[in-house]
């Protein structure tokens, strides 16, 4: 069976509207045949889960599929097990996996996507995929029993990913907190998302899409550019 995944860095670029950057990306993933997709909200923190919905709600229509969010339904299990796609959105990664241990689902989508059911995440929805959520760029404001995520593809992602620094700040650089994480971390690769930037999985087959590079990071290993039109697939291992 084929897993497919579309894993976004961000939903809304700079003077753009929701989505409206990874519309063409939307449609040619999810495709005529998939006529609704169940919506996660967990990660939303500082607005309520129905705020969320109607948001996602809104672009899917537009887009011409039917959005139902899982809180609003009676059983979560059964959701899954009967959505056609499964979108999950960004917030609080930390929040987010908490949610899915504390509902019992981490296992259920995990086997859904691998035996074919399609993945759809943007940010904290994008870490979720990973082996683990160690690469994000949240706050912990809440404790999950465990870092590990989906592990839906075998390396990192760190969404909204940038080598901008700030004047007179003496803080770390994203690549520096990600070389952290490389030295107790030396098998692992990393990837740095920029905004606007997608990555999708169609079975065995990995590619960029966007514009924009991505960075690729290994502790030992140089730091390394790719383009759309370079090939991602060692990565998959």
């Amino acid at each position: 069976m084929s897993k497919k995944l579309l894993l976004l860095s961000n939903s809304r670029n700079y003077g753009q509207g929701y989505l409206a950057h990874a519309e063409k990306e939307i449609k040619n993933f999810l495709t005529t045949d998939i006529k609704e997709v169940l919506f996660i909200p967990f990660a939303a923190v500082r607005f309520s889960y129905d705020e969320y919905t109607n948001i996602v709600s809104s672009k899917f229509t537009e887009l011409g599929y039917k959005v139902k969010s899982i809180h609003q339904t009676d059983d979560y299990n059964q959701a899954i097990r009967t959505a056609q796609a499964i979108i999950v959105g960004g917030g609080n990664t930390f929040q987010l996996l908490k949610c899915f241990y504390e509902n019992n689902i981490l296992e259920l989508v995990r086997n859904r996507v691998n035996e074919g059911l399609l993945y759809m995440g943007w940010s904290a929805g994008a870490n979720m995929a990973c082996p683990t959520i160690k690469t994000t760029n949240d706050m912990p404001i809440t404790e999950p029993p465990s870092f590990n995520a989906l592990n839906l593809i075998p390396f990192q992602i760190n969404p909204h990913y940038t080598e901008a620094t700030l004047a007179n700040h003496q803080g770390e650089t994203r690549d520096e907190r990600l070389a952290e994480f490389l030295v107790l971390n030396p098998s692992t690769y990393v990837v740095g998302l920029r905004e606007g930037s997608m990555m999708q999985l169609t079975d065995s087959n990995l590619e960029l899409l966007g514009e924009k590079t991505l960075k690729v990071l290994r502790q030992g290993q140089e730091i390394k550019e790719y383009t759309s039109k370079d090939s991602l697939q060692f990565l998959l291992g």
